[in-house]
């Protein structure tokens, strides 16, 4: 008999398909060595909308204590990422009117990308992050760091030691949460009476409209929506007030909340996005019904451009060893026959082997030598970066390849 799911948040029956990517290893968990290739598993990554909620989700194969606690992301391998953080901690400090006094907090801090620059500023920070390897990186540019996974527990035991926040940020965080109602509780106890919580996510919007079907895997365990994620904040006593949206990650949300008694004025763009959202009926079943067309779609012309290059002897390697792209390759079941090897200038992750597919990771310094004829971005949401570092392909007439949300080449 198939077990019952039921929703993380709500706990209503999950009867319904989003998409179904079949059964694929973890996104971020890079072989080290050949030998233990054997030793691989793949988990179902099944995405489903809750028929109440309406959050996207795929089930916890896997406890997230298996992929944070030693993490191969390092925030700060992408400089328009930290210029992204750069210009948060320039634009809330002005808003919040923080200074030497204040506290600003991150939730999953990683290695301090963005908690550096409000300790520029002179301003007290804490980051509080469960993977201890990045939490060193953390220490080293000054952003004290509690290892640590947060939820009510943590947030109580921070506040036993006397810490309030002033201002949290929780960005692209929410998403890799198994326990989503521990995890928000955790909020409205260590925010100060008037401080304030900035949420960051991917909107599931442009998820369904772009066809960002490789932002699915097993560690991004939902997928978000304000209006959900205003029920989320609401059952735990938060209140959204605000909301901007973002280019990063192929289309993000930046959400404001506050105590439900706390006196922020709400903003314009919380009624802008919430208009949006009804206009493409997210908060109706119709919404998430046939996004399956499109994602087999992509993988066709993918195959295509791939097997007619090898077909022309034709080279192909691959830029940034990224988890949206180990998503995109496993359910396209793309090889080494296929692509020659990925390049990506996290060291972490460089003479490791790709999840599933299995092809060898490298420095970009691989791509100079090899010289293959198109290179395959695939984190499509800096490929405007990665093509302007590696420009020099096209002295020997090299080519940059996106595949999301369908195949082409780059001028």
């Amino acid at each position: 008999m198939t077990e019952k799911l039921s929703c993380r948040f709500c706990g209503s029956a999950l009867t319904e398909t989003f998409v179904d990517l079949g059964k694929t290893p973890l996104a971020n968990s890079y072989i080290k060595a050949e030998a233990d290739i054997a030793k691989e598993k793949s988990y179902p990554l099944h995405a489903r909308v809750c028929a109440e909620c309406f959050l996207v989700q795929v089930e916890d194969a896997v406890p997230a204590e298996d992929i944070f606690s030693d993490y191969a992301y390092f925030s700060s391998f992408s400089p328009s990422w930290v210029e992204h953080a750069r210009r948060y901690s320039d634009a809330l400090t002005a808003r919040l009117g923080l200074n030497e006094t204040s506290m600003v907090m991150e939730v999953a801090s990683n290695d301090g990308y963005l908690l550096r620059h409000f300790v520029e500023k002179k301003i007290p920070v804490l980051g509080i992050e469960p993977a201890a390897n990045v939490a060193v990186a953390a220490e080293k540019v000054g952003v004290t760091t509690e290892v640590a996974f947060f939820g009510k527990e943590t947030a109580e035991r921070l506040v036993e030691g006397g810490k309030k926040a002033d201002l949290i940020a929780a960005n692209n965080v929410m998403a890799h949460v198994p326990d989503i109602n521990d995890f928000i509780s955790g909020f409205p106890i260590l925010l100060a009476d008037e401080g304030v919580l900035t949420v960051e996510f991917p909107h599931l919007l442009n998820l369904i409209e772009k066809i960002q079907f490789d932002t699915i895997y097993h560690e991004h365990y939902s997928y978000l929506s304000l209006l959900t994620v205003e029920k989320m904040l609401a059952r735990h006593g938060m209140r959204v007030f605000d909301v901007e949206e973002l280019p990063t990650h192929g289309g993000s949300l930046r959400v404001f909340a506050c105590k439900e008694g706390a006196r922020h004025a709400e903003g314009s763009g919380l009624q802008d996005i919430r208009r949006k959202e009804q206009a493409a009926k997210l908060g109706s079943l119709d919404a998430y019904h046939g996004f399956t067309p499109f994602v087999e779609k992509a993988r066709a012309q993918l195959l295509e451009f791939l097997k007619e290059a090898k077909e022309q002897g034709k080279t192909v390697a691959a830029y940034g060893a990224a988890a949206k792209g180990n998503t995109l390759l496993n359910y396209s079941s793309v090889g080494l026959d296929l692509i020659s090897f990925v390049a990506d200038k996290n060291p972490e992750k460089q003479d490791t082997f790709l999840p599933g597919s299995h092809i060898p990771v490298f420095a970009p310094e691989k791509i100079t030598e090899e010289k293959p004829d198109y290179v395959l971005i695939l984190p499509w949401n800096i490929a405007e970066e990665i093509s302007r570092e590696m420009a020099h392909i096209r002295s020997w007439g090299g080519q940059f390849a996106i595949a999301i949300p369908e195949f082409r080449l780059l001028a």
